[in-house]
């Protein structure tokens, strides 16, 4: 009896997508916290104590009440139905780490820069950093509570972003609002591409 399939796709399954996300931005201004909030799964978090040792290192002007930092990277997971799981992975904000950016980056199909407006200078490095690999990303602006409130076209200008780059508010705190982030980068992602593959010779 012939059932349509060979004896190896019997008991097959089918993984889903994986789509790779990076997580980016300044010293404290919410990267390990927004890979919390959203994660379907206990985060893997590679954060040490702040010690004395990073006096004159760290800058913790705006972020005082800080007492942790990211020294590798945060790694959490969502799925978008059962044909997709992001994977997002947290970059650390500091100078001194900025060297495992590099391993993170490989495979990403997107970043979310998240931008503190106490401290929005700290988030240029990642911006340049992704606009000199290519790499689709948003700026997602995490609305601290206390923070002055700009419009988002100067948050734009301030930041030298060009007119196609999303810049969106958030809570990084909240669910919902993470979650809405990583909508806007994937379309964005999905959108960039698109654009690549019809611009190519």
């Amino acid at each position: 009896m012939d059932s349509g399939r060979s004896n190896r796709d019997v008991g097959r399954v089918k993984l889903p997508t994986a789509i790779k996300i990076l997580i980016a931005g300044g010293f404290g201004a919410g990267k390990t916290t927004m890979v919390g909030s959203v994660s379907e799964t206990r985060p893997l978090r590679t954060e040490e104590v702040l010690t004395d040792l990073g006096v004159g290192i760290d800058d913790l002007s705006g972020v005082e009440a800080k007492k942790t930092t990211t020294v590798a990277m945060d790694f959490g997971r969502i799925s978008i139905g059962e044909a997709h799981v992001l994977y997002l992975f947290g970059t650390p904000g500091q100078e001194r780490f900025w060297f495992v950016w590099d391993e993170l980056a490989l495979g990403a199909m997107g970043a979310v820069v998240i931008a503190d407006t106490r401290r929005l200078a700290d988030c240029f490095p990642s911006v340049d950093y992704f606009e000199r690999r290519g790499t689709p990303f948003i700026v997602a602006v995490n609305c601290f509570e206390g923070a002055r409130r700009y419009d988002l076209d100067e948050l734009r200008m301030a930041l030298d972003l060009g007119p196609d780059i999303p810049v969106v508010l958030c809570d990084a705190r909240q669910r919902e609002s993470s979650k809405n982030v990583l909508v806007t980068l994937v379309e964005h992602a999905l959108h960039t591409r698109t654009t690549r593959a019809v611009a190519a010779p």
